[in-house]
């Protein structure tokens, strides 16, 4: 099925696209130490920081796993949760569902939107009770066409992570969610490795997604640098996500690839300033550069030129400042008569010179 065209989202009447200011989700995941009050300060941490959403995650173990203890249950080497049982990692990451209400209330108070990650088709049915704007589609999940398709008949926009994902299974992804719900949807740029290597973030596919689907791209950040997600804005990202902690150091399972607070807002004020910067296409003086004009270089009598005499490189040059002829037309004069006295330091114009 093809890809609709979807320049643009729309998130609780918030345009997101391409040329609007970035949408920056702040991730809370596990970052709650398994306590509300933590998590409603990793709220507010969030929306002084100047993010525009805070992201949940809804799913209990037994929505996302089973408890069994050996095999591919347990997490393997090279992982920061190696020797650990899925069902207990995620017993411990979890967001209960009865904070959900206050989290969301929390949010909204302070002007953030409020959304989560679904993990099954009984957290998108709790979800919609919440009325939540939107839903975030983690990478893992991207290959569940049931879960996207239930999640895209919400009419809720989708924002979907395309880690470790083939262009065939993005393919899939997109055309279910489109076959399925009008909400439109998003697509972020991700390496799904925990924390993400800076060299195998690959933003350049950034670009490559644009071209190859016309929706709204971003990034899902998992380094522990800001500057990735401000090169990704450079590259045209229009949506930013980020892990946020109130303390690296408190630990949890997500600690070693979230951003403390003032990293958070600097990562948010160094995006403001990229897309200052980026500004539109442009050609010609800004309105800022008009007084430098005065100081691009023009054709000037260097010295005296007495009225019938032949003009030369010796006695017109291009110099600074502005007034004169664009210095292009400096081959055009050589060898023509003066028709009148110019002074040295007269700015050379054509009436000052006889015909050829």
């Amino acid at each position: 099925m093809p890809v609709m065209a979807e320049t643009s989202i729309e998130i609780a009447g918030r345009p997101i696209g391409r040329g609007l200011p970035t949408y920056v989700i702040a991730e809370l995941s596990a970052n709650h130490a398994g306590k509300l009050e933590t998590a409603k300060a990793v709220v507010r941490a969030a929306a002084e920081a100047g993010a525009d959403a805070i992201k949940l995650q809804t799913y209990r173990p037994d929505t996302i796993t089973i408890d069994v203890r050996e095999g591919a249950f347990v997490v393997g080497s090279g992982t920061l949760w190696e020797g650990r049982t899925l069902y207990d990692l995620y017993a411990e990451a979890m967001t209960p569902w009865e904070w959900h209400e206050e989290l969301i209330s929390e949010a909204e108070h302070l002007g953030l939107h409020c959304f989560s990650s679904p993990f099954d088709a009984s957290a998108i049915d709790f979800l919609e009770t919440l009325d939540v704007p939107a839903y975030k589609i983690a990478s893992f999940e991207l290959i569940d066409h049931g879960l996207i398709a239930r999640a895209a008949a919400t009419g809720k926009p989708l924002i979907m992570s395309t880690g470790m994902a083939s262009l065939e299974e993005i393919e899939e992804g997109v055309a279910v969610a489109q076959a399925n719900g009008n909400g439109g949807v998003a697509l972020l740029r991700c390496n799904s490795t925990y924390p993400a290597p800076m060299d195998q973030m690959d933003l350049r596919t950034i670009t490559a997604m644009q071209e190859r689907w016309p929706l709204p791209v971003g990034l899902s950040d998992h380094t522990m640098s800001d500057i990735t997600a401000i090169a990704a804005v450079a590259l045209g990202a229009c949506i930013v996500e980020k892990h946020i902690i109130l303390q690296r150091a408190e630990g949890g399972p997500d600690a070693a690839f979230s951003l403390e607070p003032s990293e958070f807002a600097q990562m948010v004020r160094s995006i403001r300033e990229v897309e200052q910067v980026l500004g539109t296409v442009r050609f010609g003086p800004a309105e800022a550069e008009r007084k430098s004009l005065a100081f691009r270089r023009s054709l000037y009598a260097v010295a005296d030129i007495a009225s019938g005499e032949a003009i030369s490189e010796m006695n017109v040059r291009s110099i600074r400042p502005a007034g004169g002829l664009a210095p292009k037309h400096l081959p055009d004069i050589i060898g023509r008569k003066a028709r009148q006295s110019i002074k040295r330091g007269t700015a050379i114009t054509w009436e000052q010179v006889a015909a050829p």
